[in-house]
């Protein structure tokens, strides 16, 4: 293609509706058909990034492998497109007045009077435009975050607005996510808060050309008449949208509604070929058609919003139906862990997952998890803190280093078998600066992750500023926690293991954020095949 073609994804009446899982299914649909397609999320908030937001707050980090930390859509756009995102792929509203008024200070303006229309509303089209002038794709679609009438939205609504005048008809188009409630008093759909959602979006100057409704029930044929009556679209671009079992469900059932064959024939696309799902369906298959079953306990500080481990739970899920097996995942909080209580609480389980944080809360209970399944053989998966704290239970415990911490929270500690990197101790900037991205590990010969992967170099993504103390390596390897995987440019510890162990494996990167439904990832899947073994050998126990 010439030039690129532009879909915009907004949101009205409520947040949460689903504007990212829309727009990823969209994109798989259209990249099924063969379009290069890559999404970007625009966030309103003034953060220039969520890398420094409390996970209560925002959910999860996602980290790219050029070491953006993004919004946790982000995710989801690779995990459905299985193509990796970047810097240019997450957009807040800090970064466009970052950049605007570091350039008004460099005298790029010089003169002027810098406003919000134009030099924002240019900075948010030059930014639209970035993926875009790459050549690299024949369709970009943006996300826009929070609601329609939203103060903080308004800027980027505006540069919508401007940006379909700028590129012509037929090159950019509005896709706006909406709610029909069902109102069970009355028994019936309410057409009324998408009317009103439409109308803010009209006095901003855009109108939608393409409603997607999301609703609990069925739309019927007499309700889209309705909505396209009063909102001005054809009947054809009201999609419905029903809350769906799984996300992976959505992108059938957008197929089924015909959202991308409405993009492509207003953006005047070809749409002879249909898409090519096929290997979709296997996946949908296998998930939900499960011949084994375990039961996982994720230990971590942030239980109560599950989004702030969006990307662990997605990971099982993609491994479960690689096993062919349904993953339970229990939630249980490292600060309700100890010692007396551990037993009782991991009895049933089939494998323990020690998630990431930071921070000293919970870091008892974490280790407290780790000591139980290592004496009893139990599965253990550790993520960056979560390998962390096996080290430190392994000095404690095995090396009989008392006191052994981490300087992350004990900065006097005698044994300081968790320090902080070299290059973080002179960091006072906290936004962006831990060891953030893609970075290469060399794979021990015969080892259990080199089995896994299949190779001996592989390449993980990072976020953190403490690292294994290579000082106390030597007595680790001697009591049988050995080094697995070291990075090849600093030493730096990458994954520990313990041989004599159904499964003990400790990895300083995030595994999770590389795994997508076409390509699961190798740990996580050999994880759950280790917890099905367990379970198989508990079930051979009892009988």
């Amino acid at each position: 293609m010439a030039s690129a073609k532009y879909i915009f994804v907004t949101g009205g009446v409520t947040s949460s509706l689903g504007k990212g899982i829309i727009a990823s299914s969209l994109a798989k649909l259209l990249q099924a058909r063969g379009f290069s397609v890559t999404i970007q999320k625009f966030d309103p908030y003034l953060n220039i990034d969520p890398g420094t937001l409390n996970p209560y707050e925002h959910g999860e980090c996602y980290v790219t492998d050029d070491g953006a930390e993004t919004d946790l859509d982000l995710g989801h756009y690779e995990r459905f497109l299985n193509t990796p995102t970047s810097q240019a792929n997450n957009v807040t509203t800090g970064r466009i007045y970052n950049s605007v008024i570091t350039k008004e200070r460099q005298g790029a303006y010089l003169g002027k009077t810098v406003q919000v229309i134009p030099h924002i509303t240019d900075e948010i089209k030059r930014s639209i435009r970035a993926l875009g002038d790459t050549g690299e794709y024949d369709i970009v679609i943006t996300e826009i975050g929070g609601c329609v009438g939203d103060i903080e939205s308004l800027p980027f609504i505006e540069a919508v607005r401007q940006f379909k005048w700028d590129v012509g008809p037929n090159n950019a188009i509005v896709i706006h996510l909406t709610l029909i409630p069902y109102l069970k008093s009355a028994g019936e759909l309410k057409t009324k808060p998408t009317q009103h959602s439409v109308k803010d979006l009209l006095e901003t100057g855009v109108q939608p050309d393409i409603l997607v409704c999301r609703s609990e029930h069925p739309i019927p044929q007499d309700i889209r008449k309705k909505i396209a009556l009063f909102c001005n679209v054809h009947i054809n671009s009201v999609i419905e949208a029903q809350d769906a079992d799984t996300i992976y469900d959505v992108p059938l059932m957008m197929k089924k509604e015909k959202l991308d064959e409405r993009v492509l024939v207003k953006l005047k696309l070809s749409h002879d070929k249909e898409p090519d799902m096929e290997g979709w369906k296997e996946f949908l298959g296998r998930l939900k058609n499960p011949s084994e079953e375990v039961t996982i306990g994720l230990v971590g500080k942030y239980v109560e919003l599950r989004d702030a481990y969006k990307s662990i739970a997605e990971a099982f899920i993609h491994a479960g139906a690689q096993n062919e097996c349904k993953v339970n995942i229990r939630w249980i909080h490292s600060e309700t862990l100890l010692p007396e209580n551990v037993e009782n609480l991991f009895e049933d389980l089939d494998g323990v997952l020690v998630a990431p944080g930071f921070g000293e809360r919970g870091i008892e209970g974490k280790i407290a998890a780790i000591r139980y399944v290592r004496e009893n053989q139990v599965p253990f998966f550790g993520i960056c803190l979560g390998m962390q704290c096996a080290v430190v239970e392994f000095a404690r415990n095995v090396l009989k280093l008392d006191g052994a911490a981490s300087t992350e929270w004990n900065q006097n500690t005698s044994h300081p078998v968790i320090n902080m990197m070299e290059d973080q101790k002179k960091v006072t900037i906290k936004g962006g600066t831990m060891r953030l991205g893609a970075y290469p590990c060399d794979l021990k010969k015969g080892s259990r992750a080199a089995q896994v992967y299949g190779k001996s170099k592989i390449s993980e993504r990072h976020r953190h500023r403490y690292e294994f103390n290579n000082q106390y390596l030597e007595a680790y390897e001697k009591a049988g926690m050995t080094a697995t995987g070291i990075n090849p440019d600093t030493g730096l510890v990458e994954i520990v293991e313990i041989k004599d162990h159904p499964w003990f494996v400790g990895v300083q990167f995030h595994p999770e954020l590389k795994s997508t439904v076409m390509n699961p990832q190798p740990l996580f899947v050999h994880f759950v095949k280790a917890a099905v073994e367990y379970a198989s050998a508990k079930r051979l126990v009892v009988r």
